[in-house]
């Protein structure tokens, strides 16, 4: 049994190793929407065995980042801006309802301790007079331990685990625009704005407001789509989005 227990490790970690490099090949471009991916082809590329490969391809179709093809294999997808959006509103959704959720049950004094810290540091960073790219890299992390506070405290393994699947979705991420705003003259309005969002969730849960702390962290979720759109005006700053060769650009309407 610990022989078969290790051999089951190895190969979880395995298949780990490969969704991970090929989730970088596609976010990278160097596999393009469009590619046909078969087992072997990957074997090859990677170096891994086909169980682990088989399971990864398995995975990134769950994500979204491939879609299965009627003669066998997998092609890596493109998306469109509205199914980004769609991407993100799930996401909001459901940290809005674990954000309700915190309210009305009301949330253990350890981890409301933790947001507050999160929010102290977080205030810290975005007061500064200019921000940095280490300063927004620094922002990212700390808006994802915000976020992750965030859904412990909603106390529900069965909301866990669907807020995780939607952070899989490509783009969903709530600090997965962050970096753009890095070259955007708008980023410390957003950011003020996220910021602001962050204090008014945490207080509206404090006090027990269950609708109100779901409708800021729905509002919240749409600054990442805010974020797009402001990096889409220019080639310079939508080569800057991860994974911006996945994104179709939109035809221009004729009139």
């Amino acid at each position: 049994m610990a022989v078969q227990a290790a051999e089951n490790e190895r190969s979880s970690s395995q298949t780990v190793k490969a969704q991970l490099s090929l989730r970088d090949l596609i976010l990278s471009g160097e596999l393009k929407p469009g590619d046909r991916i078969s087992e072997l082809s990957v074997v090859e590329r990677l170096g891994i065995s086909r169980t682990p490969i088989r399971m990864a391809l398995v995975r990134l179709e769950e994500e979204g980042f491939l879609e299965a093809i009627p003669s066998g294999g997998f092609a890596v997808k493109a998306f469109s801006e509205r199914d980004i959006h769609d991407a993100i509103e799930m996401r909001g959704t459901l940290e809005g309802f674990a954000a309700r959720l915190a309210a009305e049950r009301g949330v253990r004094n350890a981890i409301m301790l933790e947001l507050k810290d999160r929010l102290a540091q977080l205030d810290e960073l975005v007061g500064k007079p200019t921000l940095s790219v280490d300063d927004f890299s620094q922002y990212v992390g700390l808006n994802g331990q915000f976020h992750a506070l965030l859904i412990e405290a909603a106390d529900s393994p069965v909301l866990a685990r669907q807020i995780d699947r939607a952070l899989n979705l490509p783009f969903a991420s709530p600090s997965g625009f962050v970096m753009v705003q890095a070259m955007l003259p708008e980023a410390r309005k957003i950011l003020t704005i996220a910021q602001d969002h962050h204090h008014c969730v945490v207080r509206a849960i404090e006090e027990r407001e269950g609708a109100r702390a779901e409708a800021l962290m729905r509002e919240h979720a749409r600054l990442a789509h805010r974020n797009l759109q402001l990096a889409f005006r220019n080639q310079g700053t939508r080569d800057l989005v991860p994974g911006a060769v996945l994104i179709k650009k939109p035809v221009p309407t004729r009139y």
